[in-house]
């Protein structure tokens, strides 16, 4: 009897330390209090490098209907189809009722108002890089967009994964606001290129292999990795890849206009990424190509 007493006890202690791990981690609260304001103007910059309208909008919107953002989209993954939320400013479908304490704690620590993790499917993972006086400047901008009506529809994850509690241990083990390569900072283009890359602009998301867990494989960051839409792979933009002997103004250029050096087009999903980035301040294009030149090369 005191054997088995002793088992229980162990499994309720583990138990409850899981829970205490699996809890959501929202901001300090002294960082959500000096939150600033937000100036919508700045931060329509952070909803183009973020691709924002590339899953909230309509598939195949087109002009002002990609600033609808109703969501309603499903992501396919191996964990299950994940559906893509409206985050329009509609006070009762969309995301009107947040504040932005709330909106920060979505993007930089993957929490929902009320203290439910989100899953990682969302890129919280890339977009915790942000600096926060940024995710205010992106929350105004979003106010700014028109509302609109209509629930996305549940996501369909099977067990484990459809309870978030796990989404809680996946952040204890794989969510860093850390640097992922080291770049010279001192110079202000690649400062910038590693900032929108890194953060907002979340490329690695796509174009970085995972684990097992579904985490990003820092040691092969920008190498590539399966197309989750089934067909091919998406291209290793490291110095080593697929457009390695591409200069840093033949990817300003594609970036800008969608054209490659030999004058093919973009294709696939990277239509939607490139017509986002097409949006940026050329300087913004220009630090995006100085970065991906000077990180670490991955063999294809």
């Amino acid at each position: 009897m005191r054997t088995l007493g002793w088992i229980l006890l162990a499994l309720v202690a583990g138990a409850a330390g899981l829970w205490f791990a699996s809890a959501p981690r929202p901001l300090p609260p002294a960082t959500l209090a000096a939150l600033p304001e937000g100036d919508a103007a700045r931060g329509e910059t952070w909803f183009w490098a973020g691709g924002c309208a590339s899953c909230h909008a309509a598939a195949g919107a087109k002009g002002d209907d990609r600033l609808k953002l109703g969501g309603g989209r499903m992501l396919a993954t191996d964990f299950g189809r994940f559906s893509v939320p409206n985050i329009s400013p509609d006070p009762a479908d969309g995301i009107g009722s947040w504040t932005v304490g709330d909106f920060a704690n979505a993007l930089l620590r993957g929490v929902a108002p009320g203290g439910v993790n989100l899953y990682p499917a969302f890129p919280y993972p890339s977009y915790t890089r942000m600096r926060p006086e940024d995710v205010a400047d992106l929350w105004a901008y979003l106010r700014t967009l028109p509302p609109v009506a209509g629930k996305a529809p549940p996501s369909a994850l099977a067990l484990p994964y459809s309870i978030r509690r796990g989404a809680g241990l996946w952040k204890r083990a794989f969510l860093s606001d850390a640097p992922v390569v080291a770049v010279d900072t001192s110079d202000p283009r690649l400062a910038r290129g590693r900032y929108l890359v890194e953060g907002p602009g979340h490329c690695g998301e796509c174009h970085t292999p995972r684990n097992l867990a579904g985490a990003l494989d820092l040691s092969r960051w920008l190498g590539g990795a399966p197309n989750p839409e089934g067909r091919g792979r998406i291209p290793n933009i490291s110095p080593a890849g697929d457009f390695g002997d591409w200069s840093e103004s033949d990817i300003v250029y594609f970036l800008e206009s969608g054209f490659t050096p030999d004058f093919d087009t973009v294709g696939g999903s990277m239509v939607e990424v490139q017509a986002n980035l097409a949006m940026l301040d050329g300087s913004d294009r220009e630090a995006i190509a100085a970065y991906l030149k000077a990180i670490p090369p991955v063999a294809r």
